[in-house]
């Protein structure tokens, strides 16, 4: 990539000549922002997060791996050692040779970062010692962070008003900056100078996702329950009251339900659920709860959009605005939408919830670190996903229910244990399969290739019967997957006896969560009706042991 670009930098290290080939380019000019840069540095541009109080502040690295800032650099946001504001891009030095991984900022604002080596940088307002360096002096250089995270990998940054959040790779918390209202998760009210892991409900917990709304903050663990502290005068907190949390607390309404991903808003909260399903409570003065009404909800309520299963929840403390995105790839807003209120969710013609947030958010900032890829340069992965099934490089064919799947002996032989021995001295160039299905065997061979499967649920079965049969454990998984994506009460049951068969006990434990949860339409269902003896005994004495029958 780098070869086909000539880029030289102007004193002011800004990238002043650029002739990119055909990069797919980031539709950043949505955000008012960008305005400054010119088309060549758009071009440039690999990852960005647009933040402050009016959206005039940026952060954005390119395809050098360079990092540049730009805009009106409040409290020294912007890591330049001043204060002065910028209209043209300015390369930030101090960051030389770091690579992002993921960055939140805080209304002062303040920014934390987490490089790929997951160290964690902070620098901008730090009136409340949100930056973490034991110290409430603004920060106008980028401060490497490394009290008691000197051991630590963060893979997650989250940031309130004016505290901070980071998670590590072995699933700890740790807290710093503003805290009266317990959102640092101490148990008191004093503001905390330097990190410290919160502990309390999640000492022996291992925390997959983290997030800030203004002034409380959330974590995920990996059982799906989710763990909440701080400011809850909004209901925010969805523990049923309105008292603020000093420490962290398990929202018990969400029982039984499996938690994925958690958003904030400025004041409101919403959850993904592993099947797919959102919850939304707290403040709903605008609609962002999208319950079709305006009132406050201190419990969770569930969020209706079509039948279409969710993906990917977005907010952010500096904004009343929700987005999410379906499995089919339509993006939905409510909430604060320039100013309107919109109060149940509306289909938008954007293909990302981050054009919701470039658009209708008020201050026009990015929910997350924008990132885009370059499609003009195959990697090794991309270059082998475009030879599976080609006729033209193949020296191996499979003939599978009266059909050719082409493929290459030295690559299944590389990714697969099962052809390392079968191949080995096999000298024929045509394999006959009759074991299984040829949607089933070819997206098995698509998957050698592209180490993705895509796949009807009811396919995916046999798909997990081959893994199964192959001892492919990471394909098991993908096949577990997408079988929970397309679970619905009438094939719940068939899925539920293929996990008990091909003895997959998450997608297990998952199907039958499902049917204890949709039990009324489930038992109705033909498959319910013609379910084994032995696999009907085993449901019902389970589900009698959660309750599932009580009046």
């Amino acid at each position: 990539m780098e070869e086909e670009l000539s880029l030289s930098c102007g004193e002011s290290g800004k990238p002043v000549g650029a002739t990119p080939s055909s990069l797919k380019m980031l539709d950043v000019g949505k955000w008012p922002i960008f305005s400054l840069c010119s088309e060549e540095e758009l071009q440039l541009i690999r990852q960005a997060c647009v933040f402050g109080s009016a959206g005039n502040e940026v952060l954005y690295t390119t395809v050098n791996d360079e990092i540049f800032v730009l805009g009106t650099n409040c409290c020294g946001c912007l890591g330049l050692g001043d204060v002065q504001s910028t209209i043209e891009p300015r390369r930030l030095e101090s960051l030389n040779g770091k690579k992002i991984a993921c960055l939140s900022y805080g209304s002062g604002p303040h920014i934390v970062l987490a490089t790929t080596e997951g160290e964690v940088f902070t620098w901008g307002h730090n009136a409340y010692s949100q930056l973490g360096n034991g110290t409430t002096n603004h920060g106008l250089v980028p401060c490497h962070i490394s009290t008691n995270l000197s051991n630590k990998q963060v893979t997650e940054v989250a940031c309130g008003s004016y505290h901070s959040l980071v998670l590590t790779s072995d699933g700890e918390v740790f807290a710093w900056g503003y805290n009266n209202s317990g959102q640092v998760g101490s148990g008191s009210t004093a503001n905390q100078l330097i990190p410290r892991r919160v502990t309390g409900c999640l000492q022996n917990k291992v925390v997959v996702n983290i997030a800030c709304g203004q002034m409380c903050s959330m974590a995920v663990v990996n059982t799906g329950e989710v763990y909440v502290w701080g400011y809850n005068g909004n209901g925010q907190l969805g523990l049923g009251s309105s008292g603020n949390q000093p420490t962290p607390c398990r929202i018990a309404a969400l029982q039984g339900i499996r938690v994925q991903r958690v958003a904030c808003g400025y004041a409101h909260t919403l959850v993904l659920t592993d099947e797919g399903q959102v919850y939304a409570w707290g403040a709903n003065s605008y609609g962002q709860l999208g319950t079709g009404n305006k009132s406050n909800q201190s419990y969770p309520a569930p969020v209706v959009v079509e039948k279409d299963r969710i993906i990917e929840i977005a907010a952010c403390h500096s904004a009343h605005t929700s987005a999410a995105k379906t499995q089919g790839g339509h993006v939905y807003m409510w909430g604060q939408c320039r100013g309107q209120s919109v109060t149940l969710p509306h289909l938008t013609h954007f293909s990302c919830t981050d054009d919701v947030f470039a658009c209708f958010a008020t201050p026009a900032v990015s929910w997350r670190l924008l990132s885009v890829e370059p499609d003009d340069h195959l990697t090794v992965a991309e270059s082998l996903k475009r030879e599976f099934d080609n006729p033209n490089t193949a020296d191996l064919k499979f003939l599978v229910d009266g059909k050719y799947i082409y493929a290459h002996k030295v690559l299944l032989k590389i990714r697969c244990e099962h052809f390392r021995s079968s191949l080995e001295d096999n000298e024929d160039d045509i394999v006959e399969m009759s074991e299984f299905s040829y949607p089933v065997y070819r997206a098995f061979l698509e998957y050698l290739y592209t180490d993705s499967i895509s796949l009807s649920p009811e396919e995916a079965v046999g798909l997990l019967d081959l893994a199964t049969f192959y001892r492919e454990n990471r394909l098991k998984k993908l096949c577990q997957q997408t079988i929970k994506q397309g679970i619905c009460e009438e094939n719940a049951i068939a899925l539920l006896s293929a996990a008990v068969k091909y003895d997959a006990q998450d997608l297990e434990e998952f199907c039958f969560r499902f049917c204890i949860n949709h039990l009324t339409v489930v038992t109705q269902t033909s498959g319910f009706a013609e379910m084994d003896h032995d696999l009907l005994k085993n449901f019902i004495s389970k589900a009698s042991r959660v309750g599932a029958f009580k009046n």
